[in-house]
């Protein structure tokens, strides 16, 4: 329920990889609106939402979703209320007339939510002013945001009650509800991916193994890549140990639930990686891979920040395709359920991201 004290914030994301740039923006949104606050979230393409998140085509979560490509709604808002807070994710720029809009209200707070990294950086960055020189927003200041993994950074997205749902959680309940067909003593293992190098032996391992696995795969690349790995055909039941279960398009709630639900879990991107984290299974990253190999530096600064054993580091540098390195059989015991507990106990006795931005605009009032 929206106060008196509640502001108005304009949330701007342009769609590069929907599951991670509006997953991450989506839920934002969805958890300042439920805190109170007053929000409105511009995207340039809001499809993925139909699935993702279809509460917010109705309305009714508190969140305005604003088509960026409107001029309509360019107009209408240009002619309304300043927002109290603009928040640009990721470094996208908003258009010119609502920077200007901006400027003529209060002008709480002017955020750019950076990316997630574990790299030392961030922590020299964070809450960093960034004077705008020209232009509408001339004479103002912008804020660096960095979402993080350590106490001098801005923290992760979670949800108040987030771990009380996830200690309630029945598993065997929500996989037959779904009709995925599991048997106690069978491993559960999902795959959220974009085209890993070593996924054919991934399944290979897997297939080979002593002990039977059954494999989540997610809608859209991941099951993309898989089937690719066979001329296309979908490979319905696996092969030996291996039974391979393809899912539809998950809900965000949904997608938290099947992370529950596995006892390891592989993930691409950042939202993801934030949900596995608060899951405490066993995790393996693929991280979106950029042209310069800078994403090499990036992964190994989470994989020291959470204290990966050598076995940890070895399989994600050969699942991220870093040298020749042969795939290891993943572990879902021993070291790497304890690495993944013992990160994310660091991480709850943090604040959370939403947080600390209404802290900090909270001080600018």
């Amino acid at each position: 329920m929206q106060s008196s004290q509640s502001k108005q914030w304009d949330i701007f994301c342009k769609v590069i990889d929907n599951h991670g740039d509006l997953g991450v923006c989506w839920r934002l949104a969805r958890q300042l609106a439920e805190l109170g606050e007053r929000v409105r979230l511009w995207i340039d393409d809001a499809t993925a939402l139909d699935w993702m998140a279809p509460e917010a085509r109705t309305g009714r979560d508190g969140v305005e979703v604003i088509d960026w490509l409107d001029a309509a709604s360019l107009r209408a808002a240009v002619a309304g209320p300043a927002p109290d807070v603009l928040v640009e994710a990721f470094g996208c720029d908003p258009e010119p007339e609502l920077i200007t809009r901006f400027a003529e209200g209060p002008g709480l707070a002017w955020i750019n939510l950076e990316y997630l990294s574990a790299e030392p950086y961030v922590e020299r960055l964070h809450g960093l002013p960034s004077p705008v020189f020209k232009g509408p927003g001339a004479g103002l200041s912008k804020r660096f945001f960095y979402p993080g993994f350590t106490p001098a950074t801005g923290g992760l997205l979670r949800k108040p009650g987030l771990m009380e749902r996830r200690a309630a959680f029945d598993r065997t309940q929500w996989l037959a509800a779904r009709q995925i067909p599991w048997q106690a003593g069978e491993r559960l293992v999902s795959l959220f991916s974009y085209e890993p190098p070593a996924l054919a032996d991934l399944l290979t391992r897997l297939a080979d193994d002593d002990q039977r696995t059954r494999l989540l795969v997610t809608a859209g690349r991941s099951t993309q890549a898989v089937q690719a790995l066979h001329g296309g055909a979908p490979l319905a039941h696996g092969r030996g140990a291996l039974s391979i279960s393809y899912l539809p398009y998950l809900t965000q709630p949904e997608f938290d639930n099947l992370l529950w639900a596995c006892d390891l879990n592989f993930v691409r991107g950042e939202d993801s990686l934030v949900r596995a984290h608060w899951a405490g299974a066993p995790l393996v990253w693929q991280i979106y891979p950029q042209d310069d190999d800078a994403h090499h530096i990036k992964l190994n600064a989470w994989l020291d920040w959470i204290g990966a054993p050598p076995s940890l580091r070895l399989f994600h540098h050969a699942w991220n395709g870093f040298g020749n390195a042969a795939l290891p059989m993943p572990e879902i015991q021993g070291p790497w359920l304890q690495t993944a507990l013992d990160a994310r106990a660091r991480l709850l006795a943090q604040d959370d991201l939403v947080t600390q931005l209404r802290k900090f605009v909270a001080q600018k009032s």
